[in-house]
């Protein structure tokens, strides 16, 4: 499987996020193509991580799957074959979206990120660690950083075109999308994230945070949409070496960060773009990370035909 940078099928392109190119299939359906771009502190790195968009696209594939009964979603196939045969103008294009792309239901995506954190970490823990609050509510004292969080905490976030998502209150929220929609998006995170939290830990995964996305599709029905706990957007870490107090190694980019971090501390990088080059260790044991990631939450290693 070619690594692939952006592509260029024979459809109507309506859509280019940091990983994913987005095309229309007629006015009800759209094809998600999970590239294998890579981004970290907000800008997207001239290089591709091998394998990435297929770990993307066959890991929310594999959650859809075991989420029917339980969270609505807008799924259709991942199967590159089903695909065509819905999609025949993309009969010669196979090659290109095996394995990365995902022919979904269309729908209004609500300007929300649903967020769980199961653990506190990331920018949560650094806006605890100054404040003891996260968007600006009070959380109980004394915790620690990767402290379990009893019950999770559901905190959404305003979505960003560009820069970073912004934490926002469960009543803002309400203001944006009123009072009954904040009710469904936040129930039926918390079922998504419930399932798939348990499903993980039987596998030795924590999934210590996830965001969830959401749409109205056409028969009005809220469902969940773009990806789903990945380690894009999703923070994973290995149950066995679990020890609060303490950030925790995680099956996702960090070794692209990590290296990142090396070069602005070193003052070769600004944080900006263009990012630096990334050495051919660093695309490596990234794209490793991320095949770990799959092997570990669904128990069987990535094939792609």
């Amino acid at each position: 499987m070619n690594a692939m940078r952006a592509s260029d099928l024979p459809l109507p392109r309506i859509g280019r996020g940091k990983v994913r190119d987005i095309y229309a299939v007629g006015d009800d359906r759209v094809l998600l193509l999970a590239t294998d771009r890579i981004s970290a502190f907000d800008v997207v790195m001239a290089e591709t991580i091998p394998m990435k968009g297929a770990v993307l696209t066959q890991i929310s594939a594999w959650w859809f799957d075991r989420l029917e009964g339980v969270v609505p979603h807008h799924m259709i196939s991942a199967d590159a074959d089903a695909i065509v045969a819905e999609v025949p103008t993309l009969r010669d294009h196979r090659a290109d979206i095996v394995g990365r792309a995902m022919l979904c239901r269309r729908t209004k995506v609500f300007p929300i990120e649903c967020v769980i954190r199961g653990y506190l970490s990331g920018s949560a823990w650094k806006e605890y660690a100054a404040n003891g609050t996260l968007a600006g509510e009070k959380l109980p004292a004394g915790l620690v950083e990767s402290a379990r969080l009893e019950p999770a905490i559901f905190s959404p976030a305003t979505k960003a075109e560009t820069g970073h998502d912004e934490n926002i209150t469960v009543a803002r929220m309400r203001e944006v999308v009123g009072d009954e929609v904040a009710y469904e998006l936040e129930s039926m995170a918390r079922a998504a994230y419930t399932l798939g939290e348990k499903i993980a830990r039987a596998q030795g995964i924590i999934i210590a945070d996830t965001k969830f996305e959401f749409g109205r599709d056409r028969d009005g029905r809220i469902i969940l949409i773009d990806e789903v706990m990945t380690p894009d957007s999703s923070r994973f870490w290995a149950a066995d070496v679990y020890t609060p107090g303490q950030p925790q190694p995680s099956f996702d980019k960090q070794p692209l960060r990590d290296y990142l971090d090396a070069e602005r501390r070193a003052g070769r990088w600004n944080g900006e773009a263009p990012p630096p080059p990334l050495p051919a260790s660093v695309v490596d044991a990234t794209s490793k990370r991320y095949l770990e990631a799959y092997r570990r939450i669904t128990g069987s290693e990535l094939k792609i035909a």
